[in-house]
């Protein structure tokens, strides 16, 4: 059985972890699902959401241990490193959006704090709890220190505690954390607002956001005013603005509501 389902309907792709039986944790053939689904929904060109959630209690327990248990021969032998997950969430072209009903602990935060948008049961267990395994949280931290404060996040690498998705919304963890009931609701209105994009628009936002922090004002301000002036030449634009004038949607809007 495929430890990872993947699926589109309309213009959102669903990619579902399925390895209940290991609690979603990350071993080689759920981490290659993640990232082949991944690319799969990028490289769709009616895709224009990504939705990664879960099965079972648990969104992701973290690194499978019985795994890294084995001979270090053995866990070298693998295609894709967790890296390459998050660092293709960030960086492809598409929203990505994780909705998250249970626990997600260790590598499950990095992949809470690597997608876009995060949205979580208030009720959800979140926690950095490699500390008690012996280890630290390196490769999330990369996605993680993006979004938590540096103090906050000090506390909860130390601690290795766990903790409510209400808690993890206030350390920006996830953006939002919701009660139980409310949470396809949630996710059916983000994704709403998220497909009255424009394609392209959508992909430039992701690339600003990624692309600036890294850069002083001076280059940061150069390089918006040609990207800038790029987008508004382009054929996606004239048609936003050409429908904003005309009081009607633009030809990327596909209406599903009866």
């Amino acid at each position: 059985m495929t430890p990872v389902k993947y699926g589109v309907n309309g213009n959102v792709a669903t990619i579902t972890l399925a390895d209940d039986k290991n609690r979603n944790a990350l071993g080689n053939a759920l981490i290659e699902g993640i990232y082949n689904a991944l690319h799969s929904a990028n490289d769709d060109e009616d895709v224009r959401a990504i939705v990664i959630t879960h099965e079972g209690p648990v969104f992701c327990a973290g690194v499978n241990l019985k795994e890294r248990s084995m001979n270090q021969e053995q866990v070298q032998d693998r295609s894709i490193g967790f890296e390459q997950v998050l660092s293709l969430i960030q960086t492809c072209s598409k929203p990505v959006i994780a909705k998250i009903n249970g626990a997600a602990l260790g590598g499950g935060i990095g992949l809470a704090c690597a997608s876009d948008i995060s949205i979580a049961n208030e009720d959800a267990t979140f926690g950095f709890t490699e500390v008690r395994l012996g280890v630290a949280p390196a490769i999330i931290a990369v996605v993680c220190l993006q979004k938590m404060r540096r103090g906050e996040a000090t506390e909860a690498f130390l601690r290795g505690n766990r903790f409510s998705g209400r808690e993890a919304a206030k350390l920006g963890i996830i953006t939002r954390a919701v009660d139980s009931g409310s949470l396809e609701s949630e996710m059916q209105s983000i994704l709403s607002d998220i497909l009255r994009g424009g394609p392209m628009a959508l992909g430039a936002a992701k690339r600003i956001i990624n692309e600036v922090p890294s850069m002083s004002d001076s280059e940061a301000f150069e390089w918006a005013a040609q990207y800038s002036d790029a987008l508004f030449d382009s054929v996606e634009a004239s048609e936003g603005m050409t429908a904003f004038l005309e009081k009607r949607d633009p030809d990327w809007i596909i209406e599903t509501d009866s």
